[in-house]
C-alpha cells in the first residue's frame, strides 16, 4: 500500500454554526441522514458536524482538489469502536479509482471552537 493523498482542513465552529443557521437547508446539501443524527435518533451536535464539514473538504485535499466532488458522496460514519471511517460514492468514488484509493484513514477532532480533520488516502 502506498499513500496517494493526504488532506487536512480545519473549521471554525461557531462560523460554521452561523452559516447553518443563516442558511437551513444548506445541512442537507452537505450532510447525509447518517451525518446529521446519532444512533439513538438525536441530531448530531455542531462541533460533530463541523468536524465532518473538515473531513468531506480534507476528501477533496486528499484527491488533488478536483472540480465536480459532490458534499454527499463522501460520507464519514462511525463504526461501534466510535472509529470514523468513509464512505465514497458518486463523484468521489470516480476520482479515487482514477487515482487507484482503495482505503480511506480519518481522524477527527474538536477544541477550543475548532473542529478538524485528517484523510489519507491509500491505494
Amino acid at each position: 500500500m502506498v499513500i496517494i493523498g493526504v488532506g487536512i482542513d480545519v473549521a471554525e465552529i461557531d462560523r460554521f454554526d452561523a452559516a447553518l443557521r443563516r442558511t437551513p437547508e444548506l445541512a442537507h446539501r452537505l450532510f447525509s441522514e447518517t451525518e446529521l443524527n446519532l444512533s439513538s435518533g438525536e441530531r448530531r451536535g455542531i462541533a460533530s458536524l463541523a468536524a465532518r464539514f473538515a473531513a468531506k473538504e480534507a476528501v477533496a485535499k486528499a484527491l488533488g482538489a478536483p472540480g465536480g466532488l459532490r458534499w454527499k458522496d463522501a460520507e464519514v460514519y462511525v463504526e461501534e469502536t466510535g472509529q470514523p471511517r468513509l464512505r465514497v460514492q458518486g463523484t468521489v468514488a470516480a476520482r479515487a479509482a482514477e487515482l487507484g484509493v482503495r482505503s480511506w484513514h480519518v481522524s477527527l477532532s474538536h477544541d477550543a471552537g475548532v473542529a478538524s480533520a485528517v484523510v489519507i488516502a491509500e491505494g
